[in-house]
């Protein structure tokens, strides 16, 4: 066995140059595991707090202070008390003193530094010999709300989704191609300006509809020349939309507001014109009932939930029981500790719903998510398409694949 050694913590920046918490954990053996927090924009209510009201500063003065003394001399691969430990000093039902962002990097700098210890690949630690399984990547290609400035559609996330491809490689080409032909078809059509948002995605000049045509298209010229199934997602991230004054969900691009009925009609009438394969918050993040009736009359198309559910495994089990979603997302950060999520994954399987282990559109430049989703034995994973620190979790799934060798095989999912 190796016991922690030591525990150092710093400040460092994400993908949108906000400053996070980095933690180092070293072993007694020399080995030594490091791991950042990423950040959300658009977050649940639920989740929960990021960081105390001092921010990543105060966070780092309470891991040096407090976590270090408590963390220092115990068994590296004894995660569950490690996380414990972390709620304990905490003293919060929502990590509101140490901050869920600070907790998770102390627990995932812990469960490297162990993987390390145990020669192991994190995905292995985690998930065991039998993890063998790579997640359907959903690639935000096009996107809006929150996570967009200037002009851009109202939606948050327009996903491009490979099915039934050979190898990550092949799925991962067919995301990369289908986000490169968007901008190739759209250029010539307009003289407005356009760019990428904080996920990578193309922040373009046109309606929700407008863009799913678009996406549509080119999706459809990339499913031709590689002769593999494309299909189109949403997360309508509806919290962003909601309007408590008025109980509506607020399209401010259209200048319309929709009443839970119509907001169920409208996402009934995009999940039938563009075949969506899955689509993600479509109502606001307390209204179970609302995704239930949605998921009714959906058809094969998957409901899932993140501010709805947010990595809970006490909000899950409420969704399992009003009949509620049929994918949750899966972002540890939004819980605070590995034993949180993996509490969380497990609640969800145990009812049958699929697990998509999904980034924050503010990342930082590391490979751990792959890892996480293949070790948890996700369905789906949600890094992206461009940008170094998306780019990042997408080659990790090609090298895990590699390393699996034979034993690896893509996720397969039927409709219908």
């Amino acid at each position: 066995m190796s016991t922690i050694k030591d525990v150092r913590a710093r400040i460092v920046f994400n993908s949108r140059g906000e400053p996070t918490v980095e933690v180092e954990v070293e072993l007694s053996s020399g080995y030594v595991g490091r791991a950042s927090a990423p950040s959300g924009k658009s977050v649940g209510k639920h989740e929960v707090v990021a960081y105390p009201p001092g921010g990543p500063e105060e966070s780092l003065d309470i891991i040096r202070s407090e976590v270090a003394p408590e963390l220092i001399g115990m068994e590296c691969d004894d995660q569950e008390s490690i996380d414990i430990i972390l709620h304990k000093i905490d003293g919060t039902e929502n990590f509101s003193r140490l901050g869920g962002n600070a907790a998770f990097a102390v627990s995932l700098a812990c469960a490297k530094a162990a993987s390390l210890h145990h020669h192991l690949p994190l995905f292995q630690y985690l998930g065991g010999a039998w993890a063998s399984e790579i997640p359907i990547p959903l690639g935000n290609t096009i996107g809006g709300g929150k996570h967009s400035a200037g002009p851009s559609a109202d939606i948050q996330e327009m996903l491009v989704i490979p099915l039934k491809a050979a190898s990550i490689r092949e799925s991962l080409t067919a995301l990369f191609s289908a986000h490169k032909r968007v901008s190739q078809i759209y250029s010539p059509k307009t003289s407005s300006p356009f760019g990428r948002n904080d996920e990578g995605a193309w922040t373009l000049d046109l309606a929700d509809e407008e863009c799913l045509s678009l996406l549509w298209e080119a999706c459809s010229q990339v499913a031709e020349e590689m002769g593999i199934e494309m299909r189109l997602g949403l997360d309508v991230a509806a919290s962003s939309l909601w309007d408590p004054k008025s109980s509506s969900h607020v399209y401010r691009r259209k200048g319309t507001s929709l009443t839970r009925e119509e907001q169920i009609e409208h996402i009934l009438s995009l999940i039938r014109e563009f075949d969506l394969f899955y689509v993600e918050d479509p109502l606001h993040e307390d209204d179970f009932d609302g995704f239930s009736e949605l998921r009714r009359r959906a058809g094969p198309c998957l409901i899932c939930g993140d501010d709805l559910t947010v990595t809970s495994k006490q909000r899950i089990s409420i969704a399992y029981r009003k009949g509620s979603v049929d994918a949750v997302i899966i972002k540890p950060n939004q819980v605070g500790t590995l034993t949180d999520t993996l509490e969380a994954v497990r609640t969800a399987k145990n009812y049958g719903i699929k697990c998509a282990v999904s980034h924050r559109s503010g990342e930082v430049e590391d490979g751990y998510l792959a890892h996480l989703a293949v070790g948890f034995g996700s369905e789906f994973i949600k890094t992206g398409v461009v940008g170094g620190e998306r780019v990042a979790k997408l080659n990790e799934l090609i090298r895990i694949e590699e390393l699996l060798a034979n034993r690896a095989r893509m996720v397969r999912l039927e409709q219908g």
